[in-house]
């Protein structure tokens, strides 16, 4: 399967994770994870994104993060490759640290930012390295339930605001939403993530590909191929044909007069499917393939200037399985 792109774009919220090569462990000791969290610093300080929460594993480390301006890679980039030239030189080794790339999961704050933040927290507990996650020295989680142990760059108010907009109110909440959970009953979130690499359901996919659409075009192609390509040209056309209710002849055949059924199918298909120009010329009748792309990019702009029939390429994706 092809890695997945990086999406980035201001305010963007992002799951990190990021593993030892071969599984093996990447902090050693203690001097390692405060490394590690002064390196966070230093970059956070730089970029200027957010950390919501964190939790250092032996072999691997759970980053919440937010970024204010869309600039994920080169905060990552800059946290690994540090992380990786110190623990070398210190530990006399050579080669990759870490497993690949890091990975990103974008993340709908507004429906997961919760659970998310509870699930990493629990790794300790999971992992059967403490008992209570209070217990373990390296994640952000005393910070949240204990003003005194709260690190000053990190950001816990985002996430204690969800439970009461009394501060000590909602340390306390929040302990208790993570402390009284069963680890055996509790819904694992990243059971939820699409593709690899979303967290969020097809109306957080839609906000998120309408605020592209508007602000960021050259991030648009990217996350549209993400969420959307692969899709069955035929269920697509299917799709097309009951939304505005016209039989599937209608949409392959070729015609003289305007048919709108077909151009939307057309549009989609080009857009959203793994289909060559040519394979999607013959699917519609025998169009040269070097004029699918010219006809996709004309029906494009004219959903742009039409908002009815922006409102029907809407609707046609609110069928796709996202």
């Amino acid at each position: 399967m092809a890695r997945p792109v990086r999406i980035e774009y201001p305010g963007a919220f992002y799951h990190i994770t990021s593993r030892g090569n071969e599984k093996k462990e990447i902090f050693y000791d203690d001097t390692d994870r405060r490394k590690f969290l002064e390196i966070l610093q230093v970059y956070h300080e730089k970029y200027g994104f957010w950390l919501h929460g964190y939790v250092l594993m032996p072999n691997h480390f759970h980053l919440i993060m937010e970024t204010p301006e869309a600039n994920l890679v080169k905060a990552m980039h800059g946290i690994n490759s540090s992380f990786t030239i110190y623990f070398n030189h210190r530990h006399k080794r050579v080669g990759h640290l870490l497993q690949g790339r890091y990975k990103s999961i974008l993340v709908d704050k507004d429906s997961y930012l919760m659970s998310l933040s509870r699930y990493v927290h629990l790794n300790p507990v999971r992992a059967n390295l403490v008992k209570e996650p209070g217990q373990y020295q390296w994640s952000s989680y005393s910070g949240f339930v204990d003003a005194r142990k709260a690190i000053s760059w990190v950001k816990y108010h985002e996430i204690l605001a969800l439970f009461s907009d009394q501060i000590d109110k909602a340390r306390e909440q929040y302990k208790n939403f993570v402390e009284k959970v069963s680890i055996h009953d509790m819904k694992n979130p990243l059971e939820d993530v699409y593709r690899q690499a979303v967290l969020g359901g097809k109306e957080f996919i839609n906000r998120v590909e309408d605020y592209l659409t508007h602000t960021q075009s050259d991030q648009l192609e990217g996350f549209r191929r993400l969420v959307y390509e692969g899709q069955d040209p035929h269920y697509i056309i299917e799709v097309v044909a009951d939304v505005l209710k016209v039989p599937v002849e209608s949409i392959l055949a070729k015609q003289k007069r305007s048919n709108t059924a077909r151009k939307v199918a057309l549009f989609m298909t080009q857009r959203y499917c793994r289909l060559s120009n040519r394979e999607i010329g013959e699917l519609f009748g025998g169009i040269q393939g070097s004029a699918i792309s010219k006809a996709a990019a004309f029906v494009e702009q004219e959903i742009m200037e039409n908002q009815t029939l922006r409102g029907l390429v809407s609707t046609v994706k609110s069928h796709f399985k996202v």
